[in-house]
C-alpha cells in the first residue's frame, strides 16, 4: 500500500517550524519571503533578522495554531544572515542564511538522479564535480524526501545542505549543474529545492481538484489505482501531496522541470494540457504570479522500438506545452545521447542539460544576453522537384555543419520515410534528397523514438526533432 508520511500535528503545543526552515538555507534576495509554522492557537510570535534588528510580530496563530509572515530579505551576498524566531516561552535562531536565488527541481527520475549517479547510471566527470565543489559553498540544496500521502502535507523530513566535496554527490545532478553556471556567472548564492521523484507521470502531481475536473479517468480510490498502476511511481494525486506540497510555503524565482518519459504513449494533446495545467496549479499554490518554468526534452530511449515513434510524440507535446505555457523555455537534448545509451534511460551527460537550462535563466531573468539560450527550430519548409529545402530560426547566425547532416528522412505521397542526404547551402539552407523518393512531400528530422541528428546553431545547441506529416 501507500507509504503515508502523518502530517505534524497542529494542535502539539509550543513554537515549531517547518524543516525547510533550517540553518544553511538559501532565501530569495530582494522580496518578502514568507516564514512559517506553528504554536499554541492565539500566541504571539515575534521575528527578529540580524540584517536589519527589526522585530516583525505575527499578531497571533490561529485557531489550528498556524502562523505566516512577511520579511524582506535583503541583496544577494555571501555574508552569512541570521532569523530569531521566539515567543514567550521558546527561542529558534536559524544561522548561516544566504541571500540569493532559489529555485525549484521538478519531475521525474533524470531530475532525481544526483551527481552520484544512480546504479549502473553514472553521471559523466562525477570526479571532476566533486573537486570543483569546494569551489561552490554558496550553492545550498535542501532534497524534499519523496513521500506519498493521500492528504496533503505541511512539512517534509528536510535540511539544507551546504556544498561541499563530500556533500555534492546527493544533489541533483541537473540541478546543481544549473546552479553552478549561475553562481560562476553571478557571483551570488544559488539555493535548489529538489522536489521530484522517479518515474512518476504529470497527473503524480495535480490536485485532486484539477484530476476530478480534468482528467476525470484518472482512479483517485486507494484501492483501485493499486489495481490499475503496477509501480507505485505512477499513482496520479499522492506524490504532489507528499513531496511537492511541502515547499509551497518557500518563496522561489522559478521551476525547473525535467519529466515525460512516464507519460509516453498519451494520446493527442493530453500531455500537454495536463503540464499545462500543472503548471498553472504550481503557479497559483506558489502565489508568486508566472514565474519562470524551464523544462526538458526527452533524451531518445528505444522505448521497446528504436524505430518507433512514441518518444518523438511526447517531444511533440512538449514543443507544444512550451507554445501554450507562459514565460516557459524547453532545451533540447538530441545530441546528449551517445549512440551505446538506446536502453538508458538516465544518459550520462547532465551537465550540459543543467547549463542549457541555466542559460536561460541568465538571458531572460538575469539580463546577461552575451549567452544564446534558444535552440533552432525549424522555420520554413519547401518542396521543389526531387528536393526539400528546410530553413531554421534560432541559428544565432550559424550551423554546426555544410556537410554529412544526419537524421532527415523524406517521404512521397505513400508517406513512407527514407533516410536522406542533406548538406546546407547559404541561401537556400538545408538541402535534402533521397534517391528513393523522386517527388518528397513530407519531411522529418530525428522522429523516432531514438535518432541523433547532428544539426547545431553557433551556441551548439540542437535543433529540435520535427515532423510535416500529418498522422
Amino acid at each position: 500500500m501507500f507509504a503515508l508520511m502523518a502530517c505534524m500535528s497542529i494542535n502539539a503545543k509550543g513554537l515549531r517550524l517547518p524543516h525547510m526552515l533550517s540553518d544553511n538555507m538559501v532565501l530569495q534576495q530582494n522580496t518578502d519571503v514568507t516564514l512559517w509554522g506553528w504554536d499554541d492557537p492565539n500566541k504571539a510570535v515575534n521575528i527578529t533578522t540580524s540584517w536589519t534588528g527589526k522585530k516583525v510580530t505575527v499578531a497571533h496563530a490561529d485557531k489550528d495554531g498556524k502562523w505566516q509572515a512577511k520579511v524582506r530579505m535583503p541583496e544577494a551576498s555571501y555574508t552569512p544572515l541570521s532569523i530569531t524566531i521566539y515567543d514567550t516561552g521558546t527561542r529558534i535562531t536559524l544561522n548561516n542564511i544566504l541571500a540569493g536565488e532559489v529555485w525549484v527541481c521538478a519531475g521525474q527520475s533524470n531530475m532525481e538522479m544526483p551527481v552520484q549517479g544512480f546504479g549502473n547510471c553514472p553521471v559523466e566527470d562525477y570526479q571532476d564535480v566533486v573537486l570543483d565543489a569546494k569551489n561552490h559553498p554558496g550553492i545550498r540544496f535542501c532534497k524534499i524526501p519523496s513521500v506519498m500521502s493521500q492528504q496533503p502535507l505541511n512539512d517534509a523530513d528536510c535540511k539544507w545542505e551546504v556544498t561541499t566535496m563530500e556533500s555534492v554527490r546527493r544533489a541533483s545532478a541537473t540541478g546543481y549543474f544549473f546552479a553552478r553556471m549561475l553562481n560562476n556567472a553571478l557571483d551570488i548564492p544559488i539555493g535548489l529545492v529538489m522536489a521530484n521523484k522517479g518515474g512518476t507521470r504529470v497527473e503524480s502531481w495535480l490536485t485532486k481538484e484539477n484530476l476530478q475536473k480534468y482528467c476525470p479517468d484518472e482512479e483517485l480510490d486507494s484501492v483501485a489505482v493499486t489495481k490499475k498502476f503496477e509501480w507505485d511511481y505512477h499513482y496520479p494525486l499522492l506524490w504532489g501531496n507528499g513531496t511537492f506540497n511541502p515547499i509551497l510555503n518557500y518563496t522561489v524565482k522559478g521551476i525547473l522541470f525535467y519529466q515525460g518519459c512516464s507519460n509516453v504513449g498519451d494520446q493527442g494533446n493530453k500531455y500537454s494540457d495536463n503540464l499545462a495545467l500543472l503548471v498553472k496549479q504550481w503557479r497559483e499554490q506558489f502565489g508568486q504570479g508566472d514565474i519562470p518554468f524551464y523544462f526538458v526534452e526527452i533524451a531518445p530511449y528505444w522505448y521497446d522500438d528504436m524505430q518507433g515513434i512514441a518518444g518523438a510524440l511526447l517531444r511533440e507535446q512538449q514543443k507544444r506545452a512550451q507554445s501554450i505555457i507562459p514565460n516557459s523555455a524547453l532545451v533540447g537534448t538530441n545530441d546528449l545521447v551517445y549512440p551505446w545509451e538506446t536502453k538508458q534511460i538516465h544518459p550520462t551527460q547532465k551537465r550540459q542539460v543543467g547549463e542549457r537550462l541555466a542559460y536561460h535563466a541568465l538571458v531572460k531573468n538575469y539580463g546577461q544576453e552575451g549567452f544564446m539560450c534558444e535552440s533552432p527550430e525549424v522555420s520554413t519548409v519547401e518542396f521543389s522537384g526531387d528536393s526539400c529545402f528546410v530553413n531554421i530560426k534560432n541559428d544565432y547566425g550559424a550551423i554546426s555543419r555544410f556537410e554529412d547532416i544526419q537524421g532527415f528522412e523524406l517521404a512521397g505521397a505513400d508517406k513512407v520515410f527514407h533516410k536522406a542526404d542533406a548538406y546546407h547551402y547559404w541561401t537556400k539552407g538545408i538541402i535534402i534528397t533521397c534517391p528513393e523518393v523522386k517527388e518528397p512531400k513530407y519531411v522529418r528530422y530525428c522522429f523516432k523514438n531514438f535518432q541523433l541528428g547532428n544539426v547545431k546553431n553557433a551556441a551548439g545547441l540542437p535543433l529540435f526533432p520535427f515532423r510535416t506529416d500529418p498522422l
